[in-house]
């Protein structure tokens, strides 16, 4: 049986979906200790995670979970990030989004810029009323894209195995 092209939609490979976003942190991002806001880095994240998924799926996604963020450095005003991402993983109408955020202190310019944040989002490609609509594959084109899809799966199959747990522990 044939698909319908707008239900099959035809697979890109992880190079077409990658985004990236810089910004220069200023005064206005800081909080009480003196470093960036998480939550603001946590926007950076959504808004370059969001492009990615826009890209990739051809239309409006929207976030649907934030399955991890971890801050690995702090990050200081005058510090200028770059907030890599791609989509890994792709499935219906979902898709998982990694990013990787780097920093080039603004004191050291010349050394190599240092991750300071990942993060693996989950977007869901909808249409202009709103409703999921299908997302076309991703195509992995390297074995660290391989590597990706499959952690991508993994990290799917425990997030649906604890809502499955939860929602067991709360019917009693």
């Amino acid at each position: 049986m044939t698909e319908h092209p707008s239900t099959a939609p035809a697979g890109k490979p992880t190079s077409y979906s990658r985004v990236t976003l810089s910004r220069i942190m200023t005064a206005v991002d800081v909080n009480l200790y003196g470093t960036v806001h998480g939550g603001v880095l946590m926007k950076f994240v959504d808004d370059v995670a969001g492009a990615a998924a826009a890209r990739h799926s051809g239309g409006t996604a929207v976030t649907a979970a934030i399955d991890e963020i971890v801050f690995s450095e702090p990050v200081r005003v005058g510090d200028l990030l770059h907030a890599h991402a791609q989509v890994n993983w792709t499935g219906h109408s979902s898709m998982e989004v990694g990013v990787r955020v780097v920093a080039e202190r603004w004191d050291s310019a010349e050394d190599e810029p240092i991750r300071v944040a990942t993060a693996y989002l989950v977007f869901v490609s909808v249409d202009v009323g709103g409703a999921p609509r299908p997302v076309r594959p991703v195509l992995p084109e390297t074995t660290e894209d391989e590597r990706r899809f499959r952690e991508a799966e993994i990290r799917r199959a425990h997030r649906l195995a604890r809502r499955r747990a939860i929602q067991a522990h709360r019917a009693g």
